[in-house]
């Protein structure tokens, strides 16, 4: 079974082929089954495969297939190879899995747009591209991934081209993503440099052989390496681009930018987990800028009006618990919380998709209400996943994956007290947010009435998701709970083992968890169902309005990137319009348009001047002969 490995990468791009050479000539069932059956193929296989070598490979063993040599210049031989473990199997099963069921779901959420085929065609090449980066068994081969789920993303925010607006948020996400991605191509250069090889394996076996603990050329390769993982994954100073990146098609959102790209950076930084403990202080980074990251995009959340727009901030918080998790050395609760993650908030994206559908496209919270008898199946399935999100406690995914960072953080050496605390805090935020779009959007009165028939590809996707949200976590339930399963132990083939805490301990971490989560819960309806005018009481206050705006924005990265940044550039921009490299060429350019006027005076359309000029050159060719 495990043969058919490149089948998994292979499938929707074949499928990206087909919509690109005869979409435009396919009516739409035939699209969507092409679209859709695609990823589904592959996600079958991906999943065959996951089970085959669950119940096979021994302890610790791999799978490395190999298609053909790439490149082979000296020692530099990148090939087209797919390596298995339990890392890239989890990482599979989840994209592969996630991806039909949003392509299942984008078959009727599209059905009316003429851009149909198009749509399939781009978000066929993502997954195809996503799939090959988490199963690459080289750098260079990851980078190929890296790159074309970058360029999807552009052409997926954008999708909607001829609205100016979309432009400059694909525009906006790709350059800026583009700085991570340039420090991650500078990494590897750096790391074939040194240690001769862009192989993943071998290179995490050479990096500890030749370089020791902390040294310089340890902590920069690291850092370049983290900054790639910031740009991909939205963290902080990077996370920019991301919230403008909702002006994509709702599908997109929950492909692209929730369940699968964005924890690129993450998959990126555990893949490479050896050179982050080489370099303690950038791996302590990573932790940090994941809990600053988790609260203050926390914060934005809790102001924003779009719903769409809440939902990016939440995901941006949301990987700053990983990146926090990977950053304290918790390798299996970070890709535990991206497991949980993608279930939930791709099902939340979808969800508030259907609801604007049947809303006549409107987004704004404020402008909603009273849903959850209007639409009770996407209600309830929008509420599993907010439980997961706010990771109520005992019964959603959410809580196991994130009192598992937050045991992870304790644990941590290098301010685990602190880190914690920022984690906890940010679960407060999280239920606060995550409570006040549900009682905004479903419950008080009815602002705009619902008109959408929920058909089956919309609402399977939704009950599939609402229930893996629910039972996803039960896979690694904690000792104090029942016994471990097989998650962490599984994954501890791939990735370094976690420090385990006395029983007490986790017991005490849960109970904290849970009450800051029912906390949330309970001020978010306090304060947006049983007495919204307490919110506006704080907000009409000079500190809380100022507060609100300053939140609201983003806490002005925005408008600093502006003016640090862009208003510079476009300003050396137009002084060096006119330096003097500029002059040679406008003089080229000069010289053109005169000798262009000259040899057009000469077409005056007498046959005399003509028959003298061609007598005239004659002779001085004549000339240039016999004199010469």
């Amino acid at each position: 079974m495990l043969d058919l490995l490149f089948l998994v990468p292979l499938l929707p791009l074949a499928g990206f082929a087909v919509l690109v050479a005869l979409g435009n000539r396919m009516n739409r069932g035939l699209v969507a089954t092409v679209g859709a059956g695609s990823v589904g193929l592959a996600a079958l296989v991906a999943v065959l495969i996951g089970f085959s070598f669950i119940a096979s490979a021994p302890e610790g063993d791999a799978f490395t297939q190999t298609v053909w040599t790439w490149i082979d210049v000296g020692s530099f031989k990148p090939e087209i190879a797919f390596y298995l473990d339990s890392l890239s199997v989890i990482m599979i099963m989840v994209v592969a899995v996630v991806s039909f069921l949003i392509h299942l779901y984008s078959a009727d959420y599209m059905l009316g747009d003429e851009g149909y085929a198009r749509f399939f065609a781009y978000m066929n090449l993502f997954v195809a591209s996503m799939l090959t980066l988490v199963l690459a068994d080289n750098l260079v081969l990851l980078y190929l991934g890296w790159e074309g789920v970058g360029i999807c993303s552009y052409l997926l925010i954008g999708f909607w081209y001829k609205d100016p607006a979309n432009g400059r948020s694909a525009r906006k996400a790709f350059i800026v993503t583009r700085v991570g991605d340039t420090a991650m191509l500078v990494g590897l250069l750096l790391l074939f440099t040194h240690l001769d090889t862009l192989q993943i394996q071998p290179l995490m076996e050479r990096a500890p052989e030749h370089w020791i603990e902390g040294s310089r050329i340890a902590v920069v390769a690291a850092a370049l390496i983290m900054g790639g993982a910031l740009g991909k994954s939205a963290q902080l100073p990077l996370q920019v681009w991301l919230p403008d990146a909702m002006a994509g098609p709702t599908p997109t959102s929950a492909l692209i930018h929730a369940a699968t790209m964005v924890t690129a950076g993450v998959y990126l930084i555990a893949r490479t987990h050896v050179l982050f403990e080489m370099a303690p202080v950038i791996h302590t980074t990573v932790a940090a800028v994941g809990a600053g990251t988790l609260v203050l995009a926390g914060f934005t959340a809790l102001t924003q009006r779009d719903i769409k727009r809440c939902l990016a901030y939440s995901t941006i918080s949301q990987i700053g618990y990983m990146f926090l998790a990977v950053g304290v050395g918790a390798w299996s609760a970070g890709i535990f919380h991206f497991m949980t993650h993608a279930f939930f908030k791709a099902l939340l994206f979808m969800g508030a998709g259907t609801i604007i559908l049947g809303l006549h496209h409107e987004q704004d919270m404020f402008k909603m209400g009273g849903l959850r008898k209007q639409t009770p199946v996407v209600f309830w399935t929008f509420l599993a996943g907010s439980i997961s999100l706010a990771a109520l406690p005992l019964v959603t995914a959410g809580f196991y994956s994130k009192d598992a960072i937050l045991a992870g953080a304790w644990a941590s050496d290098a301010g685990g007290r602190w880190l914690w605390a920022a984690g906890l805090f940010g679960a407060v935020l999280t239920s606060l947010y995550t409570f006040r779009m549900i009682f905004l959007t479903f419950f008080g009165e009815v602002q705009t009435p619902f008109h959408y028939k929920v058909g089956i590809r919309i609402w399977l996707p939704l009950v599939v998701l609402a229930f893996l949200s629910i039972v996803g976590g039960f896979v690694d339930l904690p000792e104090t709970l029942g016994h471990r399963l097989w998650f962490s132990d599984f994954l501890h083939t791939s990735l370094p083992e976690t420090e385990e805490l006395a029983k007490s301990t986790v017991a005490n971490l849960q109970i904290a968890a849970a009450l800051v989560s029912l906390g949330g819960v309970a001020l978010a309806y306090l304060l947006f169902l049983r007495s919204p005018q307490l919110v506006g009481s704080l907000v009409r206050t000079p500190l809380g309005k100022a507060l609100h705006q300053f939140w609201f924005v983003g806490w002005g990265f925005d408008w600093l990137y502006d003016r640090l940044l862009v208003r510079p550039f476009v300003w050396v921009a137009r002084a060096n319009r006119s330096d003097l490299f500029d002059q040679i060429y406008v003089f080229i350019a000069w010289t053109a348009r005169i000798a262009n006027g000259v040899l057009s005076d000469t077409q005056t359309g007498r046959l005399r001047w003509y028959a003298a000029g061609v007598a005239f050159g004659g002779i001085v060719a004549v000339a240039i002969v016999v004199l010469i």
